[in-house]
């Protein structure tokens, strides 16, 4: 049981949005479970580490409009959010970053453990998030 389920998402999203990364790594499982967005399942905390590095190095992002919902027992919990972004540095596969705005509805799910995050899993519109940047309006 984990009854700060809720507390821990908030105390997630918040280190994110403070770029806190060592507190934001801190509320992970050791074998942390992250499946990415329309992309493959890594597996373990050094790994989401060295994937935040990336994301950090390519966007600035803050989440803003954080909802949080937990099931009875507090081992599940989702998030819907707001992303406001900053696309800095092209990514591999991505179209060309020149500092482009976008605003992105986004949602995650999260298995919870010993009062840490063992399973993240995120979803946004990409195509969404391509035709902001190619197009930009925000």
């Amino acid at each position: 049981m984990n009854p700060n389920a809720q507390q821990l998402i908030e105390n997630y999203y918040a280190a994110f949005n403070a770029g806190d990364m060592p507190t934001f790594l801190n509320l992970l499982t050791d074998d942390v479970i992250h499946d990415i967005n329309q992309g493959k399942r890594e597996s373990g905390k050094i790994q989401f580490g060295h994937f935040m590095q990336r994301m950090n190095h390519h966007y600035r992002e803050q989440l803003i409009d954080i909802v949080v919902m937990t099931n009875a027992d507090g081992a599940r919990a989702a998030a819907e959010f707001v992303v406001l972004g900053e696309y800095l540095n092209t990514d591999e596969g991505l179209p060309v970053a020149n500092g482009q705005r976008y605003r992105l509805p986004a949602g995650a799910f999260f298995d919870i453990r010993d009062g840490k995050v063992a399973r993240i899993t995120n979803y946004y519109n990409l195509e969404d998030w391509i035709a902001q940047v190619v197009t930009p309006s925000y």
